[in-house]
C-alpha cells in the first residue's frame, strides 16, 4: 500500500491560517490532532520542503506537501460482534451503528467498538488512511447516536468518498426531536464550533472555530418537541447537538447539552443518521470528483425506518398530543 500525498499551494484566501488547521480542512475525515502528530513527525508535513511547526502561520504561495503514511499494524481486537449491513459491495459497506456503541477505539476503550466489528468482518481488509485506530473509518457517529456510516474497504474507495463528503456531494441527513416548539419550518444554522474553553468534554459555538452549517426542516410539531429532519453540510465533533442548543432547541435526551429535562426516559440522545447518498466507489475511475466521472457509477441512496427509541418518543408524544 503507498503513502497517501498531498500538495497543495497557499492562495491569498487561506494565507494566515495555522499550518495544522489548513491541512487538516484540506485532507478529509482526518483528525486534528493526528494532522499535529504528523507535523512533529518532522518528515510528513513540509512546508516548501522545509519542517515547521504546527503554529505556523501559512503565507500567500506556500507550497505544501504532506505524506499520510502506511497504517502500522493494528494491535486490536477482531471480535464477532453481529452487524447490520445496509450496504455492500468490493471497496466499501455502509453500516446501521446502534447507539451505545463507539464507533472506534481510544486508548482507554479497545474493545466492543464498530472498528471491532469490522476487523472480524471484513478479516482486516480496511483502508489505512486514518490511522492505525480508525480502519475503514470516514466518518464518525456519536457513541449514543444511532444510524448509517459508511466505510472503506482500501485507500482508493476511501479517498473517493472522502472526496464527496468534502464537496458535498455525498450527503448525510438525521432524524431528531428537539426541546420547544420551533418558529420556523426550516432554516440554517451556519456558526462555528470547537472545544469548549473550560469543559472540554464538550464542543461549544466559538468565534474562531471551524466553519460549520447545518441545515434543519420540521417534520412534525407537539407540545413541547419539535421533530427535525438535520442536514448536515459539514461533520463536526457533535455539530447537530451543539447547533440546535445554540438555537435553545437541545435534542431530546442529550444531557451534555441541555436537552435531558424531558420526563420521558431514553436510553440516549433522540439522534439518527437516517438518509446516506453518495456515489459508488469504482477502481476503475480516476480519483478526480468530476460530473463526468459520476456519471460512470452508480448513486447510492440508503434510507432506514427511525430506531426504536425515536419511535418510542414519537409514540408517546403523540399520544400525550
Amino acid at each position: 500500500m503507498n503513502q497517501s500525498l498531498f500538495k497543495a499551494e497557499i492562495d491569498l484566501e487561506d494565507a494566515g491560517t495555522r499550518l495544522d488547521i489548513f491541512v487538516t480542512n484540506l485532507i478529509p475525515n482526518i483528525s486534528r490532532s493526528r494532522v499535529q502528530q504528523l507535523i512533529r513527525d518532522k518528515q510528513s508535513v513540509l512546508v516548501n520542503d522545509i519542517v515547521s511547526k504546527t503554529s505556523y502561520k501559512l503565507k500567500y504561495a506556500d507550497k505544501l506537501a504532506i505524506q499520510i503514511p502506511d497504517a502500522e499494524p493494528l494491535d486490536l481486537p477482531a471480535e464477532n460482534i453481529p452487524l447490520e449491513i445496509c450496504y455492500e459491495d468490493d471497496n466499501m459497506l455502509v453500516v446501521n451503528k446502534p447507539a451505545g456503541m463507539l464507533t472506534h477505539p481510544t486508548s482507554k476503550e479497545r474493545t466492543d467498538t464498530l472498528v471491532n466489528a469490522l476487523l472480524y468482518y471484513c478479516e482486516g481488509k480496511l483502508s489505512g488512511i486514518n490511522g492505525i485506530m480508525r480502519p475503514g473509518i470516514l466518518h464518525r457517529l456519536d457513541r449514543d447516536t444511532s444510524g448509517l456510516l459508511m466505510i472503506a474497504k482500501n485507500d482508493y474507495a476511501h479517498k473517493f468518498l472522502a472526496e464527496q463528503l468534502k464537496y458535498k456531494i455525498a450527503t448525510r441527513q438525521y432524524l431528531t426531536a428537539v426541546l420547544g416548539n420551533i418558529k420556523d419550518d426550516t432554516g440554517t444554522i451556519d456558526a462555528p464550533i470547537d472545544r469548549h474553553p473550560v469543559h472540554r468534554h464538550k464542543m461549544a459555538v466559538i468565534e474562531k472555530g471551524r466553519h460549520s452549517v447545518t441545515h434543519w426542516r420540521v417534520l412534525e410539531r407537539f407540545n413541547r418537541f419539535t421533530y427535525v429532519e438535520a442536514t448536515l453540510e459539514t461533520g463536526r465533533t457533535h455539530q447537530i447537538r451543539v447547533h440546535m442548543s445554540h438555537i435553545h432547541h437541545p435534542v431530546a435526551g442529550d444531557p451534555l447539552y441541555g436537552g435531558d429535562n424531558i420526563n420521558i426516559k431514553l436510553s440516549g440522545q433522540a439522534l439518527q443518521a437516517y438518509k446516506l447518498s453518495f456515489y459508488k466507489p469504482n477502481p476503475e475511475l480516476p480519483l478526480n470528483i468530476s460530473d463526468e466521472n459520476l456519471e460512470k457509477t452508480d448513486k447510492i441512496v440508503i434510507e432506514i425506518e427511525p430506531d426504536q427509541e425515536i419511535q418510542k418518543l414519537m409514540r408517546i408524544l403523540g399520544q400525550r398530543s
